[in-house]
């Protein structure tokens, strides 16, 4: 039995712990053990780890020095599967990433200032950096402060997160097939990688409003294996091959505003619901929104843009709204920068106790 330093955090919506890149073995295969074993994943409450029984609680950060020129630090998201025992690194987590820049700063990776700090953000995942703005006060991390976000009781100090350069995260491009609608078997999707490769569908495609709760949606089997058929087709369209054991792309149900925003969204992770929305998902669907042709184009109440070329798109979610701004160049389309605001809390920090690397096998999907 061995023992590993970690802080373990809120990062918007998402929990879970923060590693050091130093802490951890650069074997793959171990590291993975190492946190398969840390969250207690193969028992669906992962009871014997600090996993919390949820995908939003099976999480995990690892943060380094930056490698990446024009980056103040590395950040590698991994979802740790809660049953099934696997790591997958191939998103990233825009929620989690709401707590990389107070980690960062509090583990010494970077310098604070006085009274905000900026950081860029290297998300190995994807290859893509992200502007991160920290509230610190006289040079230290404060989490105490009035922002709000749907999904989160209380308010905390506001995180803003700005997407520098988040189309093609995976694939290259923002439309992986080449166009902006898809039709599987009989079913109009979009395919689309900004921030993270998801598969857009419109609810009532699926017998759906769109209103639906999370827990209703993760209860109707035909649905969900409906969806996965979808999503799977959509992932080979796409250029990933089999996507039957990885979480990208994610599939998303669409539907018109029911609240006055620009959107209704239900995103999956892709085997069950969001109960709110993650970030990666909230700033693809808000470009989709923006792109002529496609699914979320179709059913958008899209806002205009401002003499700069900026507006603000708000994403209806089952646990209320997420506001996305947008600056796009109004001749192009392009989508030039992306941001949102988040927070975050410091839950507790010490060591987790895991088996010894070289006892803890790899396990099998």
């Amino acid at each position: 039995m061995g023992s590993i330093p970690c802080v373990l955090m809120r990062g918007g919506t998402s929990r879970g712990p923060f590693f050091l890149a130093s802490d951890l073995p650069q074997d793959i295969a171990q590291r993975d053990a190492i946190l398969i074993a840390a969250l207690g994943s193969g028992h669906p409450l992962q009871i014997d780890g600090i996993g919390g029984g949820n995908p939003l609680t099976s999480k995990v950060a690892i943060c380094g020095p930056a490698t990446k020129p024009g980056a103040d630090v590395d950040y590698l998201f991994a979802q740790v599967d809660v049953s099934r025992r696997t790591v997958d690194t191939s998103p990233n987590c825009g929620n989690m990433l709401a707590g990389v820049g107070p980690f960062a700063l509090e583990a010494g990776l970077v310098t604070a200032s006085h009274p905000r700090s900026r950081l860029v953000i290297h998300n190995v995942n994807t290859g893509k950096l992200i502007e991160a703005t920290v509230e610190t006060p006289n040079g230290r991390v404060t989490y105490d402060g009035a922002a709000q976000i749907d999904g989160v009781p209380g308010t905390a100090a506001p995180i803003r997160l700005t997407f520098l350069d988040a189309a093609g995260a995976k694939t290259g491009k923002l439309l992986p097939t080449g166009q902006a609608r898809d039709v599987i078997t009989d079913t109009a999707v979009t395919c689309i990688d900004m921030a993270v490769p998801m598969m857009l569908v419109a609810a009532a495609a699926l017998g759906k409003t769109g209103q639906e709760r999370p827990a209703e949606l993760d209860a109707d089997a035909a649905f969900l294996t409906q969806l996965e058929t979808l999503r799977r087709q959509a992932g080979a369209r796409m250029g990933f091959g089999d996507v039957s054991e990885r979480v990208v792309p994610k599939p998303v149900l669409l539907a018109p505003p029911a609240q006055g925003g620009t959107i209704t969204a239900r995103y999956f992770m892709p085997r069950t619901c969001h109960t709110a929305l993650a970030i990666t998902g909230a700033i693809g669907i808000a470009t989709a929104c923006c792109t002529p042709g496609t699914e979320a184009y179709r059913l958008a109440n899209l806002p205009p843009l401002d003499a700069e070329g900026h507006r603000t798109l708000i994403i209806e979610h089952p646990s209320g709204q997420i506001a996305v701004e947008l600056e796009q160049d109004p001749e192009t389309g392009v989508i030039r920068r992306a941001s949102l605001l988040r927070t975050a809390r410091r839950l507790f920090e010490g060591r987790v106790l895991v088996a010894d690397p070289v006892e803890t096998a790899v396990p099998t999907p």
